[in-house]
């Protein structure tokens, strides 16, 4: 009894054994088979890495101010008489806005000549009595301090009425009048805007690490979304004299040709400084660069090799140095030779020696001056 125990004890040994060694195969053949297998490749477009020459430019985000802007308001309270000029036309320097009731002031100036007239006759008859010593010099002196003090006050009735006279004070164009017919106007009180548009300046802001480059003279080009390809051309005319706290940036003034009004104040621009010569770089589209904290990497579309010693079109990531951005277009200053096929879309899902597969039918976009309808 015991020897049969013994003997089936060792056949099951014998067999477990055989089993697992025989699974261990399977298992093992599996694995090898698993290792062979390929991922099936990614779909991907790519651009052939060219190197060209890009302006040394620096952008940035500016508002349009005219040259001489204010809004023309009374000197003086009064009524409004006449208003002699219509919303949004172009008048010149000196012409006559609007012109407040001043028939008090004509009555006053209308005495103040009579008063200057009989003042000048006192006068003129003072000069021949104290000659002949008819009159005593005090007298002369009282006759002349009358004369002079009538034509101080016709001067003065004269300037009142021409303060309320309301003027253009430089040639310009008008905005909407704020005024009406027969309306009391206290002094200080709005009339209407008034701009001068051509030239005009741009306003913009540089980083304060940018601003060494900015220097009076140096062109800038002014771009408008809404004015379609439509360009303005430029100089730097001031850099302010401080950097502002909050945004660390220094404010840049620029003076440009605006013939036919197009740009107006308040506008929304786009600056572009010309720094100088250009240099060579290769510019891929945006959607080519791979961000990351560590580095930012495009990846190289190369013939690979699989462990079994196959070849297989993969990627492998590629490490560069970027520089400014122009529209879609990003410029790679090192880390990639011209040549070398990038890959532009599908990046987020690659990683280092995964195959793809290129399929150029629909590219992202690649342009230095897109439009906001190619978006």
């Amino acid at each position: 009894m015991a020897k049969r125990m013994i003997l089936m004890v060792v056949l099951m040994t014998i067999f477990i054994t055989v089993l697992g060694f025989v699974k261990f195969r399977q298992f093992q053949a599996m694995a090898g088979e698993f290792a062979a297998m390929q991922p099936p490749p990614d779909a991907v477009t790519t651009i052939v890495a060219v190197r060209e020459e890009w302006p040394a430019t620096l952008n940035s985000i500016g508002t349009v101010a005219a040259v001489q802007g204010v809004t023309v308001s009374a000197d003086l309270p009064g009524i409004v008489d006449r208003i002699a000029f219509d919303s949004g036309k172009t008048v010149g320097k000196g012409d006559i806005l609007v012109q407040l009731d001043t028939r008090q002031e004509q009555a006053q100036l209308a005495g103040a000549e009579s008063q200057l007239q009989l003042a000048k006759l006192n006068f003129e008859r003072m000069q021949g009595l104290v000659q002949q010593d008819a009159v005593s010099r005090a007298e002369y002196d009282a006759a002349a301090a009358a004369h002079q003090q009538a034509e101080a006050r016709l001067g003065e009735i004269r300037a009142t009425i021409e303060r309320k006279t309301i003027r253009a004070p430089f040639s310009g164009v008008l905005g909407i009048r704020q005024v009406n017919l027969g309306q009391y106007l206290t002094g200080g009180a709005p009339v209407v805007p008034l701009q001068s548009l051509n030239p005009v300046y741009v306003n913009f802001g540089v980083p304060q690490q940018e601003a060494a480059q900015i220097r009076p003279g140096r062109s800038v080009q002014i771009t408008v979304g809404e004015l379609g390809d439509s360009k303005f051309t430029g100089r730097v005319s001031a850099l302010d004299s401080v950097v502002d706290e909050t945004t660390r940036n220094v404010q840049v003034q620029a003076t440009l040709a605006n013939p036919g009004g197009k740009l107006r104040p308040g506008m929304f621009v786009q600056a572009q400084v010309m720094l100088g010569a250009g240099r060579q770089v290769v510019a891929l589209p945006a959607s080519a660069i791979n961000y990351a904290p560590y580095g930012d990497s495009v990846f190289v579309v190369s013939d690979l090799k699989n462990p079994q010693g196959q070849p297989y079109r993969g990627v492998r990531q590629q490490v560069v140095k970027l520089g400014d951005a122009r529209g879609d277009q990003i410029a790679v200053l090192s880390g990639i030779k011209p040549g070398e096929e990038i890959v532009t879309s599908g990046v987020f899902k690659l990683r280092n020696g995964v195959p793809v597969q290129v399929n150029n039918k629909v590219q992202p976009g690649n342009s230095a001056t897109p439009h906001p309808e190619d978006k």
